[in-house]
């Protein structure tokens, strides 16, 4: 399966969700050649409820993920943290929910929840938790207590910060991190804009109905990460474009 952890399905948290959108994203995973996504919108978006809402009458689907012609869209969330990191919660559906309603009195700055709090919401309801971007100048998680840091399930090596930091560069601090506390590296596009979807993506053997099947590969070390030869120009021409659009769509009346 070729599956890419960190993936938004709309343009930006103060627009509105759209199937066109959401469709497109798809179409260009499809076309890099990815079978399945995990579904990580920010848990404070504009209208998060819209989101799957609107998937759940558009879409067949399970407790685990949404089935788009064979296509898998696993549920899951970003979240952020009281110390500032953003954290990729998925499992299934029911539980992610119910998560998202805990954290209602969370989702605005100065009122976000404390890492080892959200831990033990995830924890019980065999959620998989990523720690994202972990070296983000504006959103990392490097500085949190190490042994915070050894609950997380994998760490996120993400498009837009192998774009940003550069990739050796980045490679070479996620990595050594991972391996300091046991934590696998897999990989998230965070891709919003079509371009860069595709720019990064993990490869795992065989298929997974559930996210705990996935957990479960990737702590058993069978997650080999993929970095797209033109990931530079990916990056460079979403947030060119990204930009564009936002700048449309935020002055359209709502």
């Amino acid at each position: 399966m070729n599956i890419d952890f960190h993936f938004h399905v709309k343009l930006s948290k103060k627009t509105d969700f759209s199937m066109d959108h959401f469709n497109e994203m798809l179409d260009e995973a499809r076309d890099q050649g990815l079978q399945a996504i995990t579904l990580t919108e920010h848990f404070n978006t504009r209208r998060f409820d819209e989101v799957y809402g609107t998937l759940d009458r558009m879409l067949p689907g399970n407790n685990h993920y949404y089935d788009r012609d064979g296509f898998k869209i696993f549920t899951g969330m970003e979240v952020d943290v009281a110390e500032g990191g953003h954290i990729l919660v998925s499992g299934p559906k029911d539980a992610l929910l119910e998560i998202r309603a805990l954290l209602e009195p969370h989702t605005a700055a100065g009122s976000f929840i404390g890492l080892a709090e959200l831990f033990e919401l995830c924890e019980p309801r065999g959620m998989m938790v990523i720690g994202g971007h972990p070296f983000r100048e504006s959103n990392h998680l490097y500085h949190v207590d190490r042994e915070l840091l050894r609950r997380f399930d994998a760490f996120d090596l993400n498009g837009k910060d192998l774009h940003e930091i550069g990739i050796q560069e980045n490679i070479a601090l996620v990595l050594p991190l991972g391996a300091e506390l046991g934590v696998p590296v897999v990989a998230g596009s965070d891709a919003h804009q079509m371009f860069q979807v595709g720019c990064v993506y993990n490869v795992l053997p065989g298929d997974y109905e559930t996210v705990a099947e996935l957990k479960a590969a990737i702590r058993a070390g069978a997650c080999k990460r993929v970095i797209s030869p033109s990931l530079h120009l990916q990056v460079r021409a979403a947030g060119a474009v990204k930009k564009l659009l936002k700048k449309k769509v935020e002055v359209e009346p709502v």
